[in-house]
């Protein structure tokens, strides 16, 4: 094969550095227009190994990678010009830290002489995003004759960077490049029908990148069983993000052979799936644990996985009955204790740790413990039914778009109610589902933009069950469907303003609550679905939204059903529920 070295300097760099990213594993990149960036853009659009979405929103774009990201579990490729572009992925950088979602992010820079120099578009973009990002990188500006050094650098730092944004802490890396002018290629841009292209022969080779799996010492295992194997009275939290793979089936082979039945947050994989038939798995926590809490004894023995819990009850239960033993194993290494209760934490493989401990622990026969636990999740979630089925609210509707879904299928909830609706009102079940939430920050940015890359990662159709204001602060996320092949339903849960604080002391003061904290908008929603090509349907009673559900799920096309409710109704509708089913729980005291 001929040699066809690019014509440029910011040619060449882009073609060697987009080339060495896939042959390291790179497969999407996220792109929104700018000029600083075009070096990248066209290498990135001529590459045949990698799909390339466009956005005209940086920070719909950076929320939409965090999406494919989160369903991929690799690392996306986010490219954006220089100045201000670069800021508007900093939302979706944060979560990204803080759920550990690998991200790759290039930002097209001016070359030094142009920096603190007041030119036109130009901020300081070294290290912009400070320590919300695993490692950033400020590139070398490009060469017209880069010795080979130079070229096998970038092929390294390739390869460096993606290991690093999916390494056992998962999260973002910045990559910063900077460009001089001429930034378009003196000859035609590349087509994919020129790769793979011999950049130079100097360029080098991109080096494998791997990462073992942390197994836990004899003596570590032996410590983790010691207050497991002494206490009969124990639970397993499984909180949000917790690992997939066959995580589930060893946690609840440790279950049971601990005696100890497991707390499953929405978001923890655990809650809905074929496993639930071999032990305890409970997701009536939020309620039951609410006010003095259920009969029986406080657990001598927390095992923890996953982030902090959603369940706000289950979080203030723990920390009350603090137990002598508080056991974390989280194979990232990320701390995640708030209340600062742990007595030991482990960084290790999570499914590895629960088959080891499963099998150094004797199956206990007293089976009285999660007997008494099977026995309030039962009471709970009977008293539960009753109620839901009887009065329409916000909480009502997110129980029947879990009920409703069809086996294996993904469902993204917004942050605000809609998270604490799906933690408090989505009974475990055998039937397998996989949801998603930004829990890393809880912001309510981008949440729509989210879903649709877990559409365009996966391939599949995606359920977002999302409040208004989340939903409104997000509108832009909605043009992928205009021109990608993307299906979304949307459930709207359009309360008139921010609900959740009405679960605040500050909604006593009125005013200035309605005004400074609910913010009541007045908004149409049904223009917004016209302008981005979705169905819509308003449903103002639980037969229409169920109708209107059920043929959006059967629909080939999107779908925004706006369900209207009122939110100072709906929270009294909660506490009066709460309120009937603490009074109708069994009393072991």
């Amino acid at each position: 094969m001929t040699t066809r070295l690019p014509s440029n300097p910011a040619t060449l760099y882009a073609e060697t550095l987009v080339g060495a990213l896939a042959s390291a594993g790179l497969r999407h990149a996220c792109i929104a227009p700018g000029s600083r960036s075009t070096p990248l853009t066209l290498a990135f659009a001529a590459h045949p190994a990698i799909r390339v979405w466009r956005h005209l929103d940086e920070r719909s774009a950076g929320f939409f990678a965090l999406g494919m990201a989160l369903a991929l579990e690799a690392p996306v490729a986010l490219l954006c010009t220089s100045g201000t572009a670069g800021a508007n992925f900093f939302p979706a950088i944060v979560e990204a830290r803080m759920s550990g979602v690998p991200l790759l992010i290039l930002t097209a820079d001016r070359p030094p002489e142009l920096r603190h120099s007041g030119a036109n578009q130009t901020i300081d973009q070294v290290k912009l995003y400070g320590d919300q990002v695993l490692w950033s990188v400020d590139l070398p500006l490009p060469e017209s004759d880069p010795p080979p050094v130079a070229l096998r650098n970038l092929c390294t730092l390739a390869a460096r960077a993606l290991a690093t944004a999916g390494g056992l802490r998962p999260g973002p890396v910045h990559l910063n490049a900077p460009f001089r002018k001429p930034f378009e290629p003196e000859r035609e841009p590349l087509t994919t029908d020129h790769w793979p292209l011999a950049t130079s022969p100097d360029a080098g080779t991109v080096p494998e990148m791997g990462q073992g799996r942390l197994v836990p010492a004899e003596r570590q295992i032996t410590a983790l069983a010691a207050p497991i194997t002494e206490h009969p009275r124990g639970l397993i939290v499984c909180g949000p993000r917790c690992p997939g793979g066959d995580f589930s089936a060893a946690v609840v082979a440790l279950s049971q052979a601990a005696g100890y039945p497991i707390l499953a947050d929405p978001l923890s994989g655990v809650r809905f799936g074929p496993w639930l038939a071999e032990t305890v798995v409970s997701g009536g926590y939020e309620t039951y644990l609410a006010g003095d809490g259920p009969g029986w004894e406080p657990p001598q023995v927390i095992v923890r996985f996953g982030a902090v819990p959603t369940s706000k009850a289950l979080n203030t239960y723990l920390e009350r009955v603090a137990p002598a033993h508080q056991l974390h194993i989280r194979s990232s290494g990320v701390w995640a204790d708030d209340s600062h209760r742990v007595t030991r934490f482990l960084q290790a493989d999570e499914a590895l740790t629960c088959r080891l401990l499963a099998a150094r622990l004797r199956p206990r026969r007293d089976h009285a413990w999660p007997a008494r636990v099977r026995a309030t999740e039962r009471a709970t979630w009977q008293a539960l039914a009753e109620e839901l089925h009887a009065h329409f609210f916000d909480g009502a509707v997110v129980a029947d778009v879990v009920e409703t879904l069809p086996p294996d299928s993904l469902l993204f909830v917004g942050n605000s109610l809609a998270v604490r609706h799906l933690d408090q009102f989505a009974r475990p079940a055998t039937k397998p589902l996989h949801t998603f939430a930004n829990r890393g920050a809880s912001g309510i940015d981008g949440n729509t933009s989210t879903a649709l890359g877990l559409a365009a990662a996966t391939g599949r159709p995606v359920v977002l069950v999302v409040g208004d204001i989340t939903f409104y602060h997000d509108l832009n996320g909605l043009l992928p469907l205009r021109h990608e092949d993307l299906k979304l339903t949307v459930v709207l849960l359009n309360n008139g303003g921010g609900g959740i604080f009405h679960r605040l002391r500050v909604a006593a003061f009125d005013p200035p609550f309605t005004d400074l904290f609910l913010t009541p908008h007045g908004l149409n929603f049904a223009p917004a679905a016209e302008m981005y090509g979705l169905d819509y349907a308003l449903a103002t009673d639980r037969p229409a939204f169920q109708e209107a559900f059920a043929a959006a799920l059967a629909s080939t096309t999107s779908h925004l059903l706006e369900v209207r409710t009122g939110s100072a109704a709906d929270h009294a509708r909660r506490r009066e529920l709460l309120a009937h089913v603490l009074a109708h729980l069994p009393d072991d005291k």
